[in-house]
């Protein structure tokens, strides 16, 4: 794979960024379509970025957004952290240009496991609040030297697998772990159908060859404000466009 840097355009919710970027990253921008986004690739580095676009400004700058991230490494479920936030930010009105998340495992021969409740962190965070997916609470974070997990890479063990309700239906394949506006743990799943929708962390029974539902009468989540049609994600509220797919939201 080859590590020279092309200049590409990135997309987020609101707006875009110039940078170069290797094949890899751009393998991680690359949701099947035309374009590129920023929220898969995660922080790039600023001295990359060659200028920027905002949505609300209407404008273009030279010179890369601000850029504001924070490393919780918060225990979202059994063997998934939550290793980073952040935002990129325009310098004139504040607005978002894009945010991401990235999750990590802590052993990746060992699955993820349930969801389970987690303290609220006494720290003031230094950016807002992301659109996430959990209805507990997160663990305390402790304010000195935060110990890193150990060893950790990417999840994607889970990506692909079948998912079944407990009276053995199949009801579509898993996408990708992620967290919803309400800070809750879900896990998006691609529908018999086609269509999108996510699943709450606490109604997976066993993750395993298959993905196991513990509650029959669960019902996939249905679209709600803010959340994209095309791609499941769900974006800040008054969002133009998309910051996962780029697609414009009703």
């Amino acid at each position: 794979m080859s590590t020279e840097l092309r200049l590409k355009k990135l997309r987020g919710s609101g707006g875009y960024v110039m940078a170069s970027v290797n094949d890899q990253q751009q393998m991680k921008g690359n949701l099947g379509g035309p374009d590129l986004f920023l929220a898969p690739i995660g922080r790039l580095d600023s001295q990359k970025i060659t200028k920027y676009f905002c949505n609300t400004c209407e404008k273009e700058f030279e010179g890369p957004p601000k850029i504001e991230y924070e490393n919780p490494n918060e225990e979202v479920a059994e063997n998934l952290i939550l290793a980073e936030k952040g935002q990129y930010i325009c310098n004139t009105c504040s607005a978002t240009i894009a945010e991401y998340r990235e999750f990590k495992k802590q052993n990746e021969m060992v699955e993820v496991g349930s969801a389970k409740p987690l303290e609220p962190s006494s720290q003031t965070t230094q950016i807002p609040k992301p659109e996430p997916i959990v209805q507990t609470p997160p663990k305390e974070v402790p304010t000195q030297q935060t110990t890193q997990p150990g060893p950790a890479t990417s999840i994607s063990s889970i990506e692909g697998l079948s998912v079944y309700d407990e009276n053995a239906r199949k009801i579509g394949k898993a996408k990708q772990v992620g967290i919803d506006s309400n800070q809750s743990v879900v896990l998006l799943i691609i529908k018999n159908d086609g269509t999108e929708g996510s699943v709450p962390w606490s109604n997976i029974r066993k993750v395993g060859e298959i993905i196991l539902l513990g509650n029959p009468t669960v019902e996939i989540q249905q679209s709600q404000p803010g959340k994209c049609a095309k791609c499941g994600f769900s974006n800040k509220e008054g969002s133009k466009f998309c910051e996962e797919c780029g697609s414009k939201l009703q």
